[in-house]
């Protein structure tokens, strides 16, 4: 796990608005992002908004979680075919 990581535009593909999307998730620190369940983060964050999000979030925020959690950096589309993969069989 990472959790000597402060700034959340430190981690792999966190822009401005994926900073903005965690901190209306209420998640304050990159720590905070470990054992996170990526797809309820989203399914939160078209709820706070009350926006349907593209679903290519989805997959940034598994790259952020998986970071954090110790995994290595990876590009958001690599986690692409694992989104689909796991709404497929949900």
């Amino acid at each position: 796990m990472r959790t000597d990581i402060e700034r959340f535009r430190d981690l792999p593909n966190v822009g401005p608005a994926t900073e903005r999307d965690f901190q209306l998730l209420g998640i304050s620190t990159p720590r905070e992002l470990i054992g996170r369940d990526p797809f309820q983060m989203y399914k939160d964050l078209c709820l706070v908004t009350g926006l349907r999000h593209d679903p290519c979030v989805i997959d940034v925020f598994l790259s952020a979680v998986r970071y954090m959690e110790g995994a290595p950096a990876k590009k958001w589309w690599e986690y692409t075919e694992e989104r689909k993969r796991i709404l497929k069989n949900r």
